[in-house]
């Protein structure tokens, strides 16, 4: 027999919880096949088949909490098959008086992952021949149909006048998932442990958005990436910690540790809750480096596929509001980190130029810092870097 144990879960994560199987006993597998979904506090992972062989035995079922190395069943290499896979389940079937047709399953085609089939099979009103499909070798992936969920939930939907109106109950208790429940922790204990402030400026984003207008196309084309903004921020971010490297830096109980590195998180908003990828040794990218690595890692987020060595370690962290049309707001730190700077929609607005009033596209900007160690002359100073860089982006090449 060959033991399936729970693996190394990263940094500062002892235990996980069973999720899915996505075998059961007496069911072939093969090495290297997802067989089982952990989730942590931190993120959700597959864990695959060590051998290939028949699933002899699951010793711990869906729902119950493992620590790292527990065996979670065991796999026989010589065993003969039992059971037979069974397709992913199908949504129950409706009322006679509303029937609704159901999509039959592709005879051939690539396999999907079995994360992609759960999602399938719990919205049967999703045609997998209908999603584009973005992975390797035709694959749908979560993002996918993620993707298409979206689509449909913003396509108004039409019922039957004759139709009655459903009821249920007007409350539903759903637990929370241990990542949801990590989130919540960690921004209650940031406020509990540091005293934040939030300190605003707002940014004129003439000269950035006719840059990124005249070389978008020709990037996108050399590169493969779609120039954003983010870029332009995490450089200036860059800038500025180095100029003020309390922003940089965070509180270990009585002793102050300044990081001589950049390592930027960058926010990330997934089906599942907020997370941050980190971007390693930013100050030693490239523009376009920069803006290569968060698509990679947005990417991955959507997808449920992050590690925890891309989500550990940031030492500041850059969070864009703007995508979700947010004109303000304070960000919360995200621990140990002493600093966050926030992003928000880029409107026109009314400004004094040289004695007239213009129009020009602006954007409002918050720092959100821990005044235990930052006071407001650091904090002050370094959005005013951010500034300056982003509004004359020439800064960020001459590093000035």
């Amino acid at each position: 027999m060959v033991a399936i144990v729970v693996p190394s879960l990263g940094e500062s994560v002892t235990s996980a919880t069973i999720a899915r199987w996505f075998k059961k006993p007496g069911e072939a597998v093969k090495k290297d096949e997802p067989l089982v979904e952990l989730e942590t506090d931190k993120v959700t992972m597959e864990v695959n088949a060590p051998e290939s062989g028949v699933l002899a035995s699951v010793a711990v079922q869906e729902g119950a909490t493992v620590d790292i190395g527990a065996v979670l069943g065991d796999i026989d290499p010589k065993g003969t098959p039992t059971a037979v896979a069974a397709p992913a389940p199908a949504a129950a079937a409706p009322a006679p008086a509303a029937p609704a047709p159901v999509a039959a399953p592709a005879a051939s085609g690539p396999q999907n992952p079995p994360s992609v089939n759960k999602l399938l099979a719990e919205n049967p009103q999703i045609n997998p021949a209908n999603v584009p499909a973005t992975g390797k070798d035709g694959r749908l992936t979560k993002g996918d149909v993620l993707g298409a969920l979206s689509g449909a939930a913003s396509a108004p939907a039409v019922a039957p006048a004759s139709a009655p109106r459903e009821t249920g109950p007007r409350e539903e208790r759903v637990k929370m998932t241990k990542l949801r429940a990590a989130i919540a922790r960690r921004l209650k204990e940031s406020q509990n442990t540091a005293a934040i402030l939030t300190t605003f400026n707002d940014i004129d984003m003439t000269n950035c958005m006719a840059l990124r207008a005249e070389y978008k196309d020709h990037v996108e084309k050399k590169y493969g990436i779609r120039l954003g903004f983010m870029g332009f921020f995490v450089k200036a971010a860059v800038q500025a910690l180095k100029e003020i490297p309390e922003v940089n830096a965070q509180i270990d109980g009585d002793s102050l540790i300044y990081k001589n590195y950049y390592d930027i998180g960058v926010a990330v908003g997934t089906e599942q809750g907020l997370v941050v990828p980190v971007v390693r040794n930013a100050d030693q990218l490239t523009m376009i480096e920069i803006e290569a690595e968060i698509a990679r890692l947005a990417k991955k987020a959507r997808d449920g596929q992050l590690t925890m060595a891309e989500m550990s370690g940031g030492t500041f962290t850059v969070s864009n509001g703007g995508v979700y049309g947010s004109l303000m707001s304070t960000p919360i730190i995200n621990p140990p980190q002493s600093g966050i700077l926030g992003m928000h929609r880029t409107e026109e607005r009314p400004v004094a130029l040289k004695g007239q009033v213009v129009i020009r596209p602006m954007m409002y900007v918050a720092l959100s810092y821990d005044h235990r160690i930052i006071d407001g002359r650091e904090s002050v100073t370094f959005l005013k870097r951010v500034k300056e860089c982003v509004e004359d982006p020439r800064r960020l090449l001459l590093e000035i």
